[in-house]
């Protein structure tokens, strides 16, 4: 059964429980020594609901105007503010006319929970005034406040501008948050502008663990290098499911190896560009988090592999692929233009009445950026590819898709050299899916019969009108 419009929840306000207790400070229960981590799924069970944003609360209803603990209701619910207050002065950082200010180590709690669990959470954050940098964290309960156990990695605030953080957290259930200042001493910071969005995706297709092979899966044609979440054998072979797309991710050359990933017409939408590029806090515990400012100066820029513009159905989607472990090292002509064009084509064919399954990755060492050639960057965290490739096999709108496609369904394989003076026309790389196979060691189209899949890898796509 195949779902092709997004699944419409009501706003938290219909959606939530309010629950009676209330958390003005850590519960002694707290698994304070272990970040919470996101692992892929490998079961088969077909996700369906659409990620939407449950509610955004933005603390403008609210009014609080002492330190000391105590319970405000907010729109969306009655919150407890411990060692913070509703900040309304010139020196409180805001969208709008308040935000929460806090100070020493003060805490920031739902007293209700959201039934709709939560793929990602997004915090507008500031230090108060003159005030000099503080370190936060987001908490999550699953049983109603008795534990908590924090979200990706501790943020650190600086600027006196509201800046974004964004926290993966890909968890369905009852869920409530906390922030909690981590940074005791004088300073203080404003927090504005909390927003719920709820588990899993139905605008750009399921997760795509190992075992999920319903339409608009991410995996849907297979895993083309046999990617484990194991962290201790399969380190650079990694995989890791983002919701909006998969990914084989490298550590030790701080980019993913191949990333795959579902357009269809529910996939497109409104949504402005993001553009909040960021480290992935939710990487394992003592990997190296490529930073926004990681590829600065080098000639490259940050490419996708899952496109922004793929992603446009929500903010939630589109935030995804400002990760930076979605990026690789690209000729700036190569990604603008080059690369460019061939995402722009991807997108016309869905906007024809298609829906397509995209594998992108890269192989190889050095290119040349708009500074020169370089193998690396960011001080040889980041590996810089030598080719980029990409696969696209193209469906008519319907269902059942993995048995729709057939040897005469049309694949587009092309592969580009990461460099400033490659050719605008991606027709001139059009490959064979073989050939890249050849080139990386990766198994494409593995889901499909050998037959089918045998007579694909050595097509090359004539589709295209100069």
């Amino acid at each position: 059964m195949k779902f092709n419009k997004l699944l419409i929840f009501p706003l938290a306000v219909a959606a939530m429980l309010v629950s009676c207790s209330k958390e003005g400070s850590a519960p002694a229960s707290d698994q304070a020594l272990t970040p919470f981590s996101v692992e892929s799924p490998t079961g088969g069970t077909m996700r369906i609901s659409a990620i939407t944003q449950t509610f955004s609360e933005t603390f403008e209803s609210g009014s609080k105007t002492a330190y000391a603990a105590a319970d405000v209701t907010f729109s969306s619910g009655s919150w407890n503010l411990s060692n913070a207050l509703v900040g309304t002065s010139t020196s409180d950082a805001k969208n709008g006319s308040k935000s929460v200010r806090i100070q020493t180590t003060g805490v920031l709690s739902m007293n209700f929970d959201v039934t709709t669990g939560a793929s990602t959470v997004t915090v507008k954050h500031a230090a108060f005034g003159s005030d000099g940098s503080s370190t936060w964290g987001l908490w999550m309960s699953a049983n109603g406040g008795s534990s908590y156990t924090q979200v990706g990695s501790t943020i650190t605030t600086s600027s006196t501008t509201l800046a974004t953080a964004t926290f993966t957290v890909n968890t369905s259930g009852t869920l409530r948050f906390q922030i909690r200042k981590a940074t005791g001493s004088s300073t203080r910071i404003n927090i504005d502008d909390f927003t719920i969005n709820s588990y899993d995706s139905g605008s750009g297709g399921t997760g795509g663990g190992a075992g999920s092979t319903g339409d608009n899966s991410n995996m849907l044609l297979g895993n083309p290098s046999n990617a484990t979440t194991s962290i201790v054998t399969d380190y650079n072979n990694y995989l890791y499911d983002h919701t909006y797309y998969t990914q084989s991710y490298n550590r030790d050359k701080g980019e993913p190896n191949w990333t795959c990933w579902y357009v269809g017409s529910t996939s497109l939408g409104s949504t402005a560009r993001q553009d909040d590029f960021r480290a992935d806090t939710n990487l394992p515990s003592g990997w190296y988090q490529v930073g926004a400012s990681s590829y600065s100066g080098s000639g490259f820029d940050r490419g996708h592999n899952c496109p922004s513009a793929d992603r446009t159905s929500t903010v939630a989607a589109n935030q995804a692929t400002f990760l930076m472990d979605n990026m690789v090292p690209q000729a700036p002509n190569n990604n603008q233009q080059t690369w460019g064009n061939l995402e722009d084509y991807g997108r016309s064919l869905v906007n024809a009445g298609n829906e397509i399954y995209v594998i992108m990755g890269s192989y190889g060492t050095g290119g040349t950026g708009s500074s020169g050639s370089a193998n690396t960057v960011d001080g040889g965290h980041v590996n810089v590819p030598a080719h980029i490739w990409k696969v696209i096999v193209v469906l008519p709108n319907g269902d059942n898709d993995l048995s729709r496609i057939t040897t005469s369904t049309r694949v587009i394989a092309v592969d580009t050299p990461n460099i400033n003076t490659v050719s605008s026309d991606w027709t001139q790389y059009i490959t064979t899916i073989q050939s890249i196979e050849n080139a990386t060691g990766y198994t494409l189209l593995s889901a499909l019969p050998t037959s089918v899949r045998t007579a694909l890898e050595t097509k090359v796509d004539a589709g295209v009108v100069n």
